[in-house]
Formats: C-alpha cells, structure tokens, sequence
C-alpha cells in the first residue's frame, strides 16, 4: 500500500504538470506522513546530505563553463571549423552542425545547453540557405542529446555518484558511443538532404580554408583536450576539471576572443544559479525517493520479478532498455538516474553486465528522451529558439531517435565499444 501512495501521488503530480524536483519531494512527503514510520524530518535531511558531495560540485561549474562558452563566440568557431571540412557537401550544413554539437558536447556537458548554444547561431543560418525550419531545428535539437553522452558528462556524473562508480571511467567509456551516435545522425542528415536537394554552401573547401578555421577556433579546439587530458592524464579529478574549464572558458571568451564583457558576467552567473538550484533540487528530493524505495525494499521487489520473468541475460536487458526508452520519454534525465540506479543495477550486474557498461547504456537511453515527447526538453528549448510547433519539430525528430537506437543496441551487445579504453 506504501509503494501505491508513492508511485501513485508521484503520477498524479507528474499528471497535474507540477516540476519533477516538486513531485518528487511532495510524492516522498505524503508517502513518510500516511506510513507513520519516520520522521518529517527525513525529507529535510535527505535533500540537505544528498548534495553534500565532492563529485557533485562538477555539476555547477560545467552548467556556467557551457553558458560562458555559448555567449562568448566559441560555439560560432567551433562550427566554422566544421563547416570548413563538410559545408560545401550535401547537406554540409546539417552535418557540420552536429559536428558542432559532438564538439561542444566535449565542453558543456548538458544537452539543453548545447541545444541552445548551437541552435541560436546554427537554425537561421541553415533556414536561410533553403533547409526545412523543421528539419533545421530536430537537426540541433537531436543532435544536442550527444551533449550527455560525449564527456564530460553531468549525468554520468550523477550515475557516477548513485552506483558508487568511477566518474573518470564513465567519461571515457561515453567517446566512442557518442561519436558513433552523431556518425548516425550524420548518415540520416545527408541521406535526408540528398533527397530533399539540400545543397552546401558555395564556398569550396580547400587545406588553407581548413587550416585557416582551425587556427581561428584554436583554444576553442584546446577545451576538450585540456578537461579530457587533465582527467586521463591525472593531473585533476572530474570535479577539479570543472573548474578549471571554467577559468580557461573566461580567459578564452574575455581575453583571447573578447566576446564576453564583464558587463554580461552578473546576468550569466545568474542563468547558471538558476540552472545549477533546479538540478540540485531535482537531485535532493530523487535522493530521498530513491531512499524510501530502498526502506521500502521495492529495489529487491522488482529485480527479483524481473528475474522470475526469465533468466536469460539477453531478455532482461532489452526489457529495462525499454522501461528506460518509455522513461526518458516522461522524466528528467538526473532523477531518473538517481531513482532507477539502484533499483536496476543489482538485476544487470546479476546477469552479467558491467556497471560502467550499463551506465553508458542508461545515459544513452535517457539521452533519446532528450528530443522524444512529452517531456523532450532539447524539443522545447529548439522550438522557443525557431518557433516550430512541437507536433512538427516531434515527428522529423523520429529518424534521429530511430538512428540513435540502432546505436544504442550496438553498444548493448558489443560492450566493448563503450569498455575499450576502461
């Protein structure tokens, strides 16, 4: 019955449109006041020590290092480096933006933030050389869930946290994975503008015009090699990596390129608390509903049904991809860890799974709901940017969902393509 008052008030939230972070916490206080068992005081200590962590403290500074990068001109560099390679090609633009996107995944860390980054500069200018508004906008808004695959990666720093996993190996394991998604994502975008007569831009490409954009975006380019090589290389943890892209961010932005002022830093720390509070609320009250599920052993409850359905390794893991698949759809990436982590993990290390492998599987998962309706966030913030309703932007997303699944499954079977380098 305490399990029914939980889930059940926790839809009826969700159902009533009340944010997750609110649900979540309101869920878990009706459920501790008809149990009668603890305290009220739970919920006010769960959501004060559940953010009493190290590792956590990478969240903040990757949410304002991805603001600081988006407003000071280095998502516009980065794209001219890949539309110096690919733009004069079939459906060049497309492409080289979800090139821009796997480049700026390597630095933000969220995919709302690539989403906006890129989509600001990248879906007028490709609507303006004849591509679909439509198809410009699912372009960035899909291509934007790369952000929480490639490293650094918020949630994985959140799965990281809840498995008791290394954060470092989780990044790692995320590089071929995510570039294997936008390698799909690319196939679809030239395959779709071949169709459609979507040209490149007139520019040839040559060495010298490559050279020259590369040059250009040079300490751009140097962001994901000082964070990834600082990490692997030991010279700082995860968390320390945050920070220091956030020193190197403001140096590159207000110094080398002198696209950010010192004028527009109060209103970007702002954007950035405001981002940071809504994660760390939603992480608080997931931690105390994750709590009262393991009170309530529902943890144990559902893998033991989950094996009484079958044995085989193969039917179990399809079986909670897709009660992932259906949750993305629904819930906010960093909850949904936080709730689900330590219901699934002790079923897929039971059959066989490692633990960084099926995180990297849960990312790219919940990464799907990034742009699948009825939560989609990269959806909505792609919609506010180009106007396009959702029932549109929604269905020319539908091949990228489709090509990211085919991945998905690829890296469930061949786990070493996400453990090659753990």
């Amino acid at each position: 019955m305490t399990t029914a008052v939980l889930f059940g008030s926790f839809a009826a939230l969700l159902v009533l449109t009340v944010p997750i972070g609110i649900a979540l916490a309101i869920a878990t206080l009706i459920t501790i006041v008809f149990s009668g068992n603890m305290p009220l005081q739970f919920l006010a200590k769960e959501l004060v020590t559940s953010v009493d962590s190290f590792p956590l403290l990478a969240v903040p500074f990757f949410v304002l290092a991805g603001e600081i990068m988006g407003k000071g001109g280095i998502s516009k560099r980065l794209f001219g480096v890949a539309s110096s390679m690919v733009g004069n090609k079939t459906g060049g633009l497309a492409i080289a933006t979800i090139i821009t996107c796997m480049f700026f995944a390597a630095i933000s860390g969220s995919g709302p933030a690539t989403v906006a980054a890129i989509g600001g500069v990248m879906i007028p200018f490709m609507v303006q050389e004849g591509y679909d508004k439509s198809f410009a906008t699912a372009t960035v808004a899909a291509a934007g869930s790369i952000g929480i695959i490639i490293p650094p990666s918020i949630p994985m720093v959140m799965f990281g946290v809840t498995a008791s996993a290394s954060v470092g190996d989780l990044f790692i394991s995320g590089i071929i994975p995510g570039v294997l998604v936008g390698l799909a994502m690319m196939v679809w975008a030239w395959y779709y503008s071949k169709k459609m007569g979507y040209k490149g831009v007139a520019e040839k490409t040559s060495l010298k015009k490559i050279g020259q954009a590369i040059w250009d975006a040079k300490w751009a380019l140097l962001i994901p090699i000082i964070i990834l090589g600082g990490i692997y290389g030991g010279i700082f943890t995860p968390t320390e990596a945050a920070v220091v892209a956030v020193v190197y961010g403001l140096f590159a932005a207000m110094v080398l390129y002198r696209e950010l002022s010192f004028k527009e830093l109060p209103k970007l720390i702002y954007e950035s608390a405001l981002t940071t509070a809504t994660v760390l609320i939603i992480v608080g009250a997931a931690n105390a509903f994750g709590r009262l599920l393991t009170i309530e052993q529902i943890p144990n409850k559902i893998a033991n049904w989950l094996m009484t359905i079958s044995s085989n390794p193969t039917v179990i893991i399809l079986l909670i991809m897709a009660l992932l698949l259906f949750v993305g759809m629904v819930m906010d990436p960093i909850a949904a860890i936080i709730i689900l982590t330590p219901i699934l993990l002790p079923v897929v290390t039971q059959v066989g799974y490692d633990p960084i492998h099926f995180g990297v599987l849960m990312i790219i998962n919940l990464a799907i709901g990034y742009f699948t309706p009825p939560v989609g966030v990269n959806l909505f913030v792609g919609s506010s940017i180009s106007g396009v309703p959702m029932g549109a932007l929604s269905k020319a997303a539908i091949p990228y969902m489709v090509s990211m699944i085919i991945i998905l499954l690829l890296v469930t079977f061949l786990p070493q393509i996400a453990l090659l380098f753990v």
